[in-house]
């Protein structure tokens, strides 16, 4: 008996070996099959990172940017399909940047569309691309509005998708997440199966949550990129704009008998919204002008350029200054904001007769000075800034006013950028100040009395930036 019994336990033994054997065997196999699948889920993650940074490698549209995100966390997930959500430039909305497609609807279908979509899926398509969604709106509006990412497997708790169970559109199992980047929402990410399909796992979740974290910071960089190209781009056309003004300006003062003419722009920013000129009105006389247009920049440029066309339309053969403001104040004043106006001051060289006449639109006065006593006195003749009054006003106060000049007799000619510059402690450079200028100056010729101004609100200012455009004409008698 006991031979039998002996046999009978090796056989046990030898049975229970081989159970344990083949037991440890499939063990072997599957966790040879879950390492494969970790292996090829961390290639397609590194596929996924590598992608995204390749894309700023070069100049990515934003389209495609996006299409990347989408079909990246769909491959990774081998999900269904899957939605990306931006952003309206005004925050109000979320607008579809990429559905990708077989992806199931995951905002509420209309009636009418679900019945066109039997017989023609493009409406479907169509309506889903084109569907806004509000703050608070289904799965999608509630992950951006409370910024806290879902994970769905039971569609119940979603009135837009579970009205979709037992139908083609069907969504069986919905991850959403906001894509947060710091205390940016660039919008919301969404992946989403259907009933052919497995439903999402919590460690799919995971996954999901870390790639919208990388997209989150993909979307913000590219946002980053957008913008500094579109300032680079701008930077251009404003240099553009620069060098077209500059073209605009005199480049050299003229030579006219019995004066001596220096001039001077120099801009707060790219453009300026002064202006300066030299016009000839016929053989015998010359004009001279400089305004200035309210506020800086690109508007006051503008702005600038046509009153400088506007005021040599009118300036030719007409020795009246007054009348030519009175001229340029029409026709402008139809095509002025409300908010923007023009100082101008314009004055008629007579070199055969040896005359200055000058009209004053509101500027800042000019500064007479006297080489006999080296004084300086404001000149002021009355007039009201150009644009404000449709000439009824205006034509009444302006007016002409002779200024005789005696031998090394200098006429300033400046917009407020030179005495309204700021030091450091925010105090201005001031009348005072560029009448020393003009008095140590003047004795040597009109452009050393635009040297010396400019050096003295440099040295005034110091390393304060420029906060007005600065424009100067000196006239001298010889």
């Amino acid at each position: 008996m006991w031979p039998y019994l002996l046999a009978g336990l090796l056989v046990a033994c030898a049975a229970g070996w081989v159970w344990t054997w083949r037991r440890q065997a499939e063990r072997i196999r599957q966790l040879e099959r879950s390492n494969e699948e970790i292996q090829v889920e961390e290639t397609l993650v590194f596929d996924f990172l590598h992608g995204l940074g390749a894309a700023f490698t070069e100049t990515i549209r934003a389209a495609d940017l996006h299409r990347l995100i989408v079909e990246g966390g769909t491959r990774i997930l081998d999900a269904h399909g899957g939605a990306l959500y931006v952003i309206e430039r005004g925050g109000a909305r979320l607008l579809p940047a990429f559905i990708s497609k077989g992806c199931p609807p995951l905002v509420e279908i209309p009636a009418h569309i679900i019945q066109q979509a039997s017989s023609t899926p493009v409406a479907l398509d169509s309506y889903l691309r084109t569907h806004n969604v509000e703050v608070g709106e289904g799965i999608i509006g509630t992950a951006w509005q409370t910024e806290q990412p879902l994970l769905l497997v039971d569609v119940a708790d979603a009135p837009e998708l579970a009205k979709l169970r037992g139908t083609t559109l069907a969504t069986t199992s919905v991850m959403v997440t906001p894509l947060l980047y710091g205390k940016q929402n660039m919008g919301v990410l969404a992946l989403g199966n259907g009933p052919m399909s497995a439903p999402f796992t919590q460690s799919d979740f995971v996954v999901f949550k870390s790639i919208a974290e990388q997209s989150a910071f993909a979307l913000y960089n590219a946002v980053i990129y957008s913008e500094a190209n579109e300032k680079k781009r701008l930077d251009h056309d404003l240099q553009i704009a620069r060098e077209i003004q500059r073209i605009m300006l005199p480049a050299e003062s003229p030579s006219v008998d019995g004066f001596e003419i220096a001039g001077l722009n120099i801009p707060a920013s790219q453009v300026s919204g002064d202006y300066f000129d030299y016009i000839t009105v016929d053989d015998e006389r010359l004009g001279v002008a400089i305004a200035d247009v309210s506020g800086k920049g690109v508007p006051a440029s503008l702005i600038m350029a046509i009153c400088r066309s506007v005021l040599r339309s009118q300036a030719a053969d007409n020795p009246s200054p007054s009348e030519v403001l009175k001229k340029v104040n029409r026709q402008l004043y139809p095509d002025i904001k409300e908010d923007m106006f023009i100082s101008m001051a314009y004055l008629i060289l007579d070199h055969v007769r040896a005359t200055v006449t000058l009209s004053r639109a509101g500027h800042d006065a000019p500064l007479l000075y006297r080489s006999s006593t080296r004084e300086l006195t404001p000149v002021k003749p009355p007039g009201l800034v150009l644009g404000i009054d449709s000439g009824s006003v205006f034509d009444r106060i302006t007016n002409d006013l002779a200024v005789p000049l005696e031998r090394d007799d200098c006429l300033i000619l400046y917009t407020d950028g030179v005495t309204e510059a700021l030091d450091g402690n925010g105090d201005e450079f001031g009348l005072e100040r560029a009448v020393h200028s003009v008095q140590a100056s003047a004795p040597s010729g009109a452009q050393a009395i635009i040297d010396r101004l400019i050096d003295d609100v440099r040295s005034f200012v110091g390393s304060t930036p420029q906060n007005d455009d600065i424009t100067l004409i000196a006239i001298r008698k010889t």
